[in-house]
């Protein structure tokens, strides 16, 4: 799995999901509950992860849709 945004903002990863999904993507939020128990002071932060093999098109959906800026580093 490639992490390709990690952020504590709950509706950009809820969105990029969605629009990952939309496009036929596999994704994989990890570390969503565990964001949810320790509250809002963004210890820890969610991760958005997708299969190796889907990383550059998932890369490039999310660039399409005006967030490259909160893509994580290749």
């Amino acid at each position: 799995m490639i992490e390709l945004v990690r952020t504590n903002d709950l509706v950009l990863i809820d969105f990029l999901e969605s629009l990952l999904h939309a496009d036929g993507i596999p994704v994989l939020v990890a570390d969503g509950h565990m964001g949810a128990l320790e509250g809002s002071i963004g210890a820890f932060q969610r991760r958005l992860l997708v299969p190796e093999d889907w990383a550059r098109r998932a890369r490039q959906v999310v660039t399409e849709a005006g967030l490259a800026a909160e893509l994580r580093d290749e």
